[in-house]
C-alpha cells in the first residue's frame, strides 16, 4: 500500500514538471524547448557542436573546431583553421588603447603622425628643374677685370728758357718738366749740354754737366725748376760765351 503511494506522488510531480516546461515554452522566446541539466561530454559540460562549426575564443588564440572534423584549407592541424581577414577579432590590430580594432579597419595613428616613436619623414624641400631642352642656362653676371698695374714714369722736357748769368762761364735755364707715364718720378737727374761759342759764333765745344730733378712728380703732372749751369771759366776766354742748347732727363724713377 505505501509502494502505491510513493509511486503515484511521483507520477504527480513529473506531471506537474511537464506543465511547467510547456507553459514556459509557450511564451515564443524559446520555440517550445528547454535544457534540462548539463549534458554531453564537452569541457565543463558545454555541448559540443556539430557539423562544421568554428569556435572563435576572445582572447586570440586560433579557432578551435569540433573534434573529428577535418583540417582546414591551409593544410593546418585537425581542430585549427587560420582565421580568415574581416571574419573574427583575433587578427585584428590592437588600437592605442590596448584593445582590438575592427576587422578590415586600419590602426590609428598616435597623434602627431608618429607610430612605434618613429616620426614620419619631414618635408621634402622642391628639387631644382633642369632647364627645357633647346634653352641655354643663364649667363654669369660677369666680373670686373683686375685693375691693371700701373706703367713705369715717363719724364720729358717740355720747355727751357735761357738766361745769361752775371758770370759769361755761366747760364741760368728754366725748364719745364712733364710725366706722361702711370708712376710718379721720385729720383732721376737732369743733363745740360752747353755749347762753347767763338767770337766768330764758332762752336768749339760741347760740355755736359748732371742736376738732379726735382722730385717727387706725380703721374700726370708737371714741375718747372731753373738752374744755373756753369763750366770751367778757362774753357770759355774773354770774347767767348755759352749757351745750353742740350737739355734731357736720365734714370727718372
Amino acid at each position: 500500500m505505501r509502494r502505491r503511494r510513493v509511486g503515484y506522488g511521483l507520477a504527480v510531480v513529473a506531471l506537474c514538471l511537464g506543465g511547467v516546461l510547456a507553459a514556459s515554452g509557450a511564451d515564443g522566446r524559446h520555440d517550445g524547448y528547454a535544457a534540462v541539466g548539463a549534458g554531453g561530454n564537452g569541457p565543463e559540460g558545454a555541448v559540443p557542436p556539430s557539423g562544421d562549426v568554428v569556435l572563435v575564443p576572445l582572447d586570440g588564440r586560433s579557432p578551435a573546431r569540433p573534434p573529428g572534423a577535418a583540417p582546414g584549407p591551409g593544410g593546418g592541424p585537425a581542430g585549427r583553421t587560420a582565421p580568415s581577414a574581416g571574419a573574427s577579432l583575433a587578427g585584428a590590430a590592437p588600437d592605442a588603447s590596448g584593445g582590438h580594432a575592427a576587422p578590415g579597419a586600419p590602426a590609428e595613428r598616435p597623434a602627431g603622425g608618429e607610430s612605434g616613436g618613429d616620426s614620419g619623414p619631414g618635408p621634402s624641400e622642391p628639387a631644382s628643374s633642369p632647364p627645357a631642352p633647346g634653352t641655354s642656362p643663364p649667363a654669369p653676371p660677369p666680373t670686373e677685370p683686375p685693375p691693371s698695374p700701373p706703367g713705369p714714369a715717363v719724364l720729358v722736357v717740355a720747355e727751357v728758357r735761357r738766361a745769361p748769368a752775371d758770370r759769361r762761364w755761366c747760364e741760368d735755364v728754366t725748364v719745364e718738366f712733364r710725366n706722361t707715364g702711370g708712376s710718379a718720378v721720385r729720383s732721376g737727374t737732369v743733363v745740360f749740354g752747353t755749347h762753347i761759342i767763338g767770337a766768330l759764333g764758332v762752336d768749339w765745344a760741347t760740355i755736359d754737366s748732371a742736376q738732379a730733378l726735382p722730385t717727387p712728380i706725380a703721374a700726370g703732372a708737371a714741375r718747372t725748376t731753373a738752374y744755373r749751369v756753369c763750366v770751367d771759366s778757362w774753357r770759355v776766354p774773354l770774347g767767348m760765351r755759352v749757351e745750353t742748347q742740350d737739355v734731357r732727363t736720365e734714370h727718372p724713377s
